[in-house]
């Protein structure tokens, strides 16, 4: 059924009543003829949105000025530039706007003008209801997949870290940017690091700033327990199933009910639960411990291991099947050791938290803090965290002394105070580290573009040069895109 011969009586009969969404989106439709205006108006209006609507292209640049739209709706007059014209003035003084061009069967190319305006999508008249609510379904879920990701880059470049996660040197920035965007997804992610890195942190942030985080969380440690109770955990029971199973109990996939379950070291499964899970997340259903019948699940899988799960594969301990559902995407957590700029600003978090809980503040000395700087943390994070509660309760008063710390550390301090003795060589001292005027403008450069989060333009303008000069210069590093290939 097309708008030309639909009342409005009639569109509201074919058109369902959903729920009102959480986030109210605001609709603008431009369009001369006033049936289409109104059918459109009704059928949005019906989906959930805020709705405005106009015929005149003026007074649509005035009901843009007092309230910017998500999501503009504009017709493509015939033998008219003043729809593309509506399109570019959209997108240059609103770009996260979402804007949808409707041309006349004869005006095609105008459709494809109108994208190379900035239009992300279009309608051909005359159209279907359902056609205008699937477009709109496509406009509002990628305005509200921007929108997310925006909010999150905003989090950042405010805050010390993403969420519960801290640390600003280069290894953490290029993660969080990676993050920003896994979140917004529900696809399954693989986490790989060394033991005490933080991959539950990251599993439960990717959770909390996804589209399902009111959803539960379910951890499951695959490394802790026995293969028949990993089993039960994951696909559930019914009474009977064995000895104690007294009633039925769903699976963590099932529970989870299109939550996060966070699978720790995943490396660890038996061949044989590793196929069971495969079956299960291919299918997208479980077969409870004991049970005949299928139960579906919606639950989004985030892995994570200290294990080299390729060369599992290539042994044949890990199924390359599984292997590659998992790694959709792969997240690699720095080692401590490789990010030491962030071992102040942790350590800092770690003596804030502790200062709250007991009511008095902490500080480190110089001489600790140097200490830790030089240490290369083989527990990373959680040997950090251990090793400033124990200064913290062996510490005599608010400043923590190098005898405060666990012995490898006190060792290591002692080990950079020690005299040589008699007739010992001495460490020869290492010259200092000085930079070639290359170097230093090379640095000068990628700080500027990455302190303007990639702006190539703004950087060439406060570093004063030409911008012809700073993509001349990228290029001789071989970078492309600073913020992803430094």
């Amino acid at each position: 059924m097309m708008f030309e011969t639909v009342s409005t009586t009639q569109t509201m009969d074919y058109i369902p009543q959903p729920a009102e969404p959480v986030v109210r989106l605001h609709l603008l439709v431009v369009d001369p003829d006033p049936a289409v205006r109104s059918a459109c108006a009704e059928i949005a209006a019906s989906l959930g949105y805020a709705v405005e609507s106009t015929g005149d292209m003026n007074h649509a640049r005035s009901l843009l000025r007092g309230r910017a739209a998500d999501i503009v709706l504009i017709n493509l007059p015939f033998g008219s530039n003043a729809g593309l014209e509506l399109v570019s003035e959209v997108k240059l003084l609103y770009p996260d706007t979402s804007v949808i061009a409707m041309t006349s069967s004869s005006s095609v190319n105008a459709a494809v003008e109108a994208m190379r305006c900035g239009a992300s999508d279009y309608l051909t008249k005359p159209f279907a209801m359902d056609e205008l609510s699937t477009v709109l379904d496509r406009a509002a879920a990628s305005h509200l997949t921007d929108a997310s990701t925006r909010q999150l880059r905003e989090r950042l470049r405010l805050s010390q870290g993403l969420g519960a996660m801290i640390g600003r040197s280069g290894e953490m920035e290029k993660l969080y940017r990676i993050l920003s965007k896994v979140a917004v997804t529900t696809h399954p992610v693989l986490v790989l690091g060394e033991s005490g890195t933080g991959k539950e942190l990251v599993a439960r942030t990717i959770h909390a700033y996804g589209p399902n985080a009111q959803k539960p969380f379910l951890p499951v440690d695959c490394g802790s327990l026995v293969p028949t109770l990993i089993e039960s955990e994951l696909f559930g029971y019914v009474k009977g199933a064995f000895t104690g199973a007294n009633r039925s109990k769903d699976g963590l996939l099932v529970s989870a009910e299109g939550g996060t379950v966070f699978l720790d070291e995943i490396g660890e499964l038996s061949l044989d639960l590793q196929a069971k899970l495969l079956r299960a997340l291919q299918e997208k259903e479980v077969r409870p411990v004991g049970a005949t019948h299928r139960v579906p699940i919606r639950a989004r899988i985030v892995a994570a291991t200290n294990r080299d799960l390729a060369s599992m594969v290539e042994k044949g301990t890990f199924r390359k099947d599984l292997f590659y559902r998992l790694n959709v995407v792969n997240l690699r957590l720095p080692a401590l050791r490789d990010r030491r700029e962030d071992i102040p600003l942790l350590a800092a978090h770690f003596l804030d938290r502790i200062s709250r809980e007991h009511g008095h503040k902490f500080n480190l000395s110089d001489e600790a803090l140097r200490t830790m700087m030089r240490y290369d943390w083989p527990g990373n994070v959680r040997e950090l965290e251990n090793s400033v509660e124990r200064a913290c309760a062996l510490s005599s008063g608010p400043v923590l002394h190098l005898g405060d710390l666990p012995t490898q550390l006190q060792q290591q301090g002692l080990d950079a105070q020690r005299v040589p003795a008699a007739g010992e060589p001495r460490e020869e001292a290492k010259p200092p580290e000085v930079k070639t005027l290359a170097e230093l403008e090379k640095d000068a450069i990628l700080g500027a573009i990455r302190t303007l989060n990639g702006d190539k333009l703004q950087a060439a303008k406060l570093l004063g040069i030409g911008k012809t000069t700073l993509y001349r210069k990228l290029k001789e590093y071989g970078i492309l895109d600073p913020l992803r290939d430094e």
